[in-house]
């Protein structure tokens, strides 16, 4: 599984940067995902940038007050003398080709150059990339809008939802005021094969009320059976329900965790991949698994020979 975070993206297009001509005077996203890669190029080439839409309507060209951009006579789209259609990827090569007919049929005369940050290895010619990347990909950008998702475990609290905080999270009438009015966080729009959380098994009705209200569709909500929450944090079974649930299920492919420390435990105890929202890693089975779960225990025992220097010199 090949999976590149929007920050993967930003330093790959910095890096790359002198793969773009000099003579590019405007540079033209393809809605929705090729404008954020559209953008970055732009603001390093200090370039115009329009959305393609806005091109084929052979709209005004405007920036902002901050600076000027290297092509500032620039009135109207089709004045650019050579223009980068810009996707974030391309794997059959279908949406740039449909971006690039519209393009000639709006009228336009100059140059297009065509760019996909990512471009799979069988697809059709693409005049510049950035890197050439097999399937599976999964990208920061749309991988809870992806059909893709029926075959992931993901994560309830911290994903779907903010977090409880601390004073929230008492197990009393503010807990149950939160699984009412849960902040959505991520909202996906296909179906999600199976949500994993923590939440004990008694607050399944306000659960599946929250899912049903944002319109969340999924195949099986687990949840864990204890209790209360007591039993819960003495317990601190969390990664360990998840793995089991996801190790077994074999038509499951990534698990969508908020916690990085569980992230690294459900990859290491399933076997299989996990994806940490909040730090944009994820983690691999005997290859990122094994460092993370070194670096954990060494930033543990630093931790704790630091706090045992604080307290000798406290005792002086």
């Amino acid at each position: 599984m090949n999976y590149r975070s929007i920050s993967d993206m930003a330093n790959l297009i910095r890096n790359n940067l002198a793969l773009i001509s000099d003579d590019i005077d405007l540079v033209v996203g393809v809605p929705r995902s090729g404008l954020l890669a559209a953008g970055i190029i732009a603001l390093h080439k200090n370039l115009n940038v329009v959305g393609l839409n806005s091109f084929l309507s052979n709209d005004v060209v405007s920036t902002g007050h901050t600076r000027k951009a290297s092509h500032p006579t620039l009135a109207c789209s089709h004045d650019a003398k050579h223009v980068l259609l810009v996707d974030d990827s391309s794997a059959t090569g279908k949406s740039m080709q449909a971006a690039l007919a519209s393009v000639y049929n709006s009228g336009y005369k100059g140059r297009i150059t065509t760019c996909a940050v990512y471009l799979a290895p069988d697809s059709p010619k693409i005049d510049v990339y950035f890197e050439l990347l097999p399937p599976m990909r999964v990208f920061e950008w749309n991988m809870m809008h992806r059909e893709f998702l029926s075959e992931c475990c993901v994560d309830f609290d911290g994903v779907l939802c903010v977090d409880p905080t601390d004073e929230q999270n008492d197990g009393g009438e503010k807990y149950l005021k939160f699984l009412d009015s849960a902040t959505p966080l991520l909202i996906p729009i296909y179906p999600i094969g199976r949500i994993v959380t923590s939440r004990l098994e008694k607050y399944r009705a306000q659960t599946e009320e929250w899912l049903q209200k944002h319109k969340v569709n999924y195949q099986k909500l687990d949840m864990l059976d204890l209790p209360d929450e007591h039993t819960r944090r003495k317990l601190r079974i969390h990664a360990k329900f998840k793995s089991v649930i996801y190790a077994k299920d074999l038509e499951m492919r990534l698990f969508i965790e908020s916690n990085r420390e569980q992230s690294v435990e459900i990859a290491h105890r399933s076997g299989k991949p996990a994806l940490c929202v909040s730090t944009q890693e994820l983690f691999v089975p005997g290859i990122t698994v094994p460092y993370a779960i070194q670096a954990s225990r060494r930033w543990k025992r630093k931790g704790i020979t630091f706090l045992k220097k604080v307290i000798r010199k406290n005792e002086v």
